[in-house]
Formats: structure tokens, C-alpha cells, sequence
């Protein structure tokens, strides 16, 4: 079973890692002349197409975590991490790509999130 949730969650930061791509990524390609000439459908279609395989990792990892496929997380629990991991990606992303300064604001909302991960998993 830590086998098959390790690979959950390993999909899901993949799923995510595509995900933030295709939500936030055309804001950053907006500084490349050739995409920033883009009507926005182009800039949809683009999105949509890296958004397809968020869904080819995000579907896996929903299913080999689910607790009634065998895996060890229940519905509630893998939206947890689900999104922690979302936070997670998007912070590094935003850091990396857009030089986003970490706050003490930011810093709070984490162990918000380490506080939601704890309190989902409790019995």
C-alpha cells in the first residue's frame, strides 16, 4: 500500500506541475513576441493542451490512492493533498518564474495547510 500511495502522490505532483503550466504559464509566455501576438483563443487552446495531461496524472493518482481501488486515502484526504501539492507547485512556480517574494503571510498559510493535512488524516 506505500508503494501505490507513493505513486499517488508522486502523479499528483506531476498532474500539478501541468496543471500550473496551463493556468499561469501563458503569463510568463506573454513576454515572447510570438506568443504575446496570440489571440486569446490560441492562448485557450495551448492551455487546454497541456491541461489534457494534467488529467492523464491527475485520473491515476485519483484512482490508485482511492481507498476503495486499494489505496490508502479516502475522498476527503486526497483532495487534502491534492491541494497542499497544488500550494506547493504553484509556490515553487511563482518563485521561479515570476521572482515572487515569500512573505510571512505566505509562510502562515502553509502551516495553515500542514494544520489541514494533520486534522484530515486524524482518526
Amino acid at each position: 500500500m506505500i508503494t501505490q500511495s507513493f505513486y499517488s502522490i508522486l502523479l499528483l505532483v506531476i498532474s500539478n506541475v501541468f496543471m500550473t503550466l496551463a493556468w499561469y504559464g501563458h503569463l510568463k509566455l506573454k513576454e515572447f513576441s510570438w506568443f504575446s501576438t496570440l489571440p486569446l483563443i490560441m492562448v485557450i487552446l495551448i492551455s487546454w493542451g497541456i491541461a489534457f495531461f494534467e488529467y492523464c496524472f491527475q485520473v491515476p493518482a485519483n484512482r490508485l490512492g482511492f481507498k476503495e481501488n486499494g489505496g490508502a486515502f479516502d475522498i476527503m484526504q486526497l483532495k487534502v493533498i491534492q491541494e497542499v501539492i497544488t500550494l506547493v507547485v504553484f509556490t515553487i512556480f511563482s518563485v521561479i518564474a515570476f521572482k515572487t517574494e515569500l512573505r510571512w503571510n505566505h509562510l502562515a498559510a502553509f502551516v495553515c495547510l500542514v494544520m489541514a493535512v494533520y486534522f484530515i488524516f486524524r482518526k
